[in-house]
C-alpha cells in the first residue's frame, strides 16, 4: 500500500499556466515551469516532510509552521516568505476570523501551508485545471493575493451594507437591538483591521523586492494588489468611523429620551407635591382638623385640590415649563 501523501495538493505547472497533479513521491522541480506544493499545517506528515525532506532551513520551516503569524513579506535564504490572511468563508465560520496562508517562493518551487481551507487556493486549482493558471512563481503569488483581496473586499462590502442598515434604522427611529448590532459591526471591523493593516505593509514591501525570478510584470501585478489592500484598509477605517457616528447618535437619542422621561416625572412630582403636603397635613391623627364634622368637606377639599392643580398648570405653562 503506497504511503499517504503529505500534500493537500501538488502540481507541476508549465509555462502555459496548465497544472498537472504530481504523484506523492514526485516533488522535484520540473525541467521548465515550477512546482507548487500545498500542505496542511495540522498534518503530522506535512510537518515531517517540511522538517526532513523539503530542504528548507529550520528558520524557514519554523516560520511556515508558526501558530498565529502576522502578515509579512521577508526575503530569507534563497527565497521569499509571504504570510497573508484571507477571510474565513468556511461554513459556519465568521469571515473576520481570518485564515493564515504561508507562502514560500523559490525560483522553481512554491510551498503553501494553511490550517483551514481557503477559497483562494481552490481558485488557483480551478485556474490550473483550465490552463489559465499563473505561469511564473511571481505571478502565482500575485494571483493568490488577488483572490485574497477580492474576497476581503466582498466581506468589507457586506460590512458596509450592515452599516447602511444601521443608519437607516437610526433615521427611522428603530432603536431596539441597535446597540448590539453596532457592537457586532465594530467588533468585526476591529478584527479585520488587526490583520489588514500589517498585510497592507507586507504587500507594499513585496513588490519592491529585487529577486531574480520576479519579473517586471509580476511587480506590476503585486503593486496593484498592494494598492487594493490599501484601499480596503481605508474603506474599513471609514466604516469604523461611520459605526462610531451611529453609536454616538444612538447614545444621544437614548439620552434625549431619558431626559424627556425624567422631565415628565419631575413635572408630575412638582404638581403633586403641594397636594401631598395638604392631604398629609389633613390626615394627621390629632384633634382640630377642619371639616371633620362637615359631610361636604371631602368634596370641598377635592374641588380645592383640583383648583390648585389648575393654577399650577397655568403657572408652569406661563413660565414655559410645559
Amino acid at each position: 500500500m503506497p504511503p499517504a501523501s503529505p500534500f493537500v495538493a501538488s502540481y507541476r505547472i508549465d509555462s502555459g499556466g496548465h497544472g498537472v497533479e504530481l504523484p506523492p513521491a514526485d516533488a522535484a522541480p520540473p525541467g521548465n515551469g515550477y512546482v507548487w506544493l500545498h500542505l496542511d499545517r495540522g498534518d503530522p506528515g506535512a510537518r515531517e516532510w517540511l522538517s526532513r525532506e523539503s530542504g528548507l532551513s529550520p528558520l524557514v520551516v519554523q516560520a511556515l509552521l508558526a501558530d498565529d503569524p502576522r502578515p509579512r513579506s521577508v526575503p530569507m535564504d534563497h527565497g521569499l516568505l509571504v504570510v497573508a490572511r484571507g477571510a474565513n468563508l468556511n461554513p459556519g465560520a465568521n469571515p473576520e476570523d481570518m485564515v493564515a496562508l504561508r507562502i514560500w517562493v523559490e525560483e522553481r518551487r512554491i510551498i503553501t501551508v494553511r490550517r483551514r481551507r481557503l477559497q483562494s487556493i481552490e481558485d488557483v486549482r480551478i485556474a490550473l485545471a483550465a490552463g489559465t493558471g499563473p505561469v511564473t512563481p511571481g505571478a502565482f503569488v500575485a494571483f493568490v493575493l488577488e483572490c485574497l483581496v477580492t474576497r476581503l473586499s466582498e466581506v468589507i462590502g457586506d460590512l458596509a451594507e450592515d452599516v447602511d442598515a444601521l443608519e437607516e434604522s437610526m433615521l427611522a427611529g428603530e432603536l431596539r437591538e441597535l446597540r448590539a448590532s453596532i457592537a457586532a459591526v465594530r467588533r468585526e471591523a476591529v478584527s479585520l483591521r488587526r490583520y489588514l493593516v500589517p498585510q497592507r505593509e507586507a504587500f507594499n514591501r513585496l513588490f519592491i523586492e529585487r529577486l531574480p525570478w520576479l519579473t517586471d510584470d509580476d511587480r506590476l501585478r503585486l503593486r496593484e494588489q498592494a494598492d487594493r489592500a490599501a484601499r480596503s484598509v481605508e474603506d474599513l477605517e471609514l466604516l469604523r468611523e461611520r459605526a462610531v457616528v451611529v453609536q454616538e447618535e444612538l447614545l444621544s437619542r437614548v439620552s434625549e429620551q431619558m431626559n424627556r422621561k425624567m422631565y415628565v416625572l419631575a413635572m408630575v412630582s412638582v404638581v403633586f407635591l403641594p397636594l401631598g403636603f395638604i392631604t398629609g397635613l389633613l390626615g394627621v391623627n390629632v384633634g382640630g382638623v377642619p371639616g371633620g364634622q362637615n359631610p361636604h368637606a371631602f368634596w370641598m377639599l377635592s374641588g380645592a385640590l383640583a383648583a390648585l392643580v389648575g393654577v399650577e398648570v397655568w403657572l408652569f405653562r406661563r413660565a414655559g415649563w410645559f
